[in-house]
């Protein structure tokens, strides 16, 4: 079993940054695929970003290529999102999830509300 909690959210101006952290217990994280997703109200929740827990490769949503960076550090059990030149439309309850490579997201955080004021 792997708990995922999320923190870092909060309000920030469009084009101010933010940076989410996601930190595991109960299991290492380091075999584990790793991913942002958010939902905002009204709306499904949606892939952000994804880092592999083998060669580290990251994939991004368009819509927030250039602007985000997740990165892990399997020494700590965590796992980031660098949110830069942020716009409303990324307001959003961001979640963190964990899943072993050819599985699906087994494990999610609660998540962590991010606000971006025009």
């Amino acid at each position: 079993q792997v708990q995922l909690v999320e923190s870092g959210g909060g309000l920030a101006q469009a084009g101010g940054s933010l940076r989410l952290s996601c930190a595991a217990s109960g299991r290492t994280l380091r075999m584990y695929n790793m991913a942002w997703f958010r939902q905002a109200p009204g709306k499904e929740r949606e892939f952000v970003a994804a880092v592999t827990w083998r060669m580290g490769s990251t994939y991004y949503t368009d819509s927030v290529k250039g602007r985000f960076t997740i990165s892990r550090e399997n020494a700590k059990n965590t796992v980031y999102l660098e949110m830069n030149s942020l716009k409303p439309e990324d307001t959003a309850v961001y979640y963190c999830a964990a899943g072993e490579a050819g599985s699906s997201w087994d494990y999610w955080g609660q998540g962590t509300q991010v606000t971006v004021s025009s």
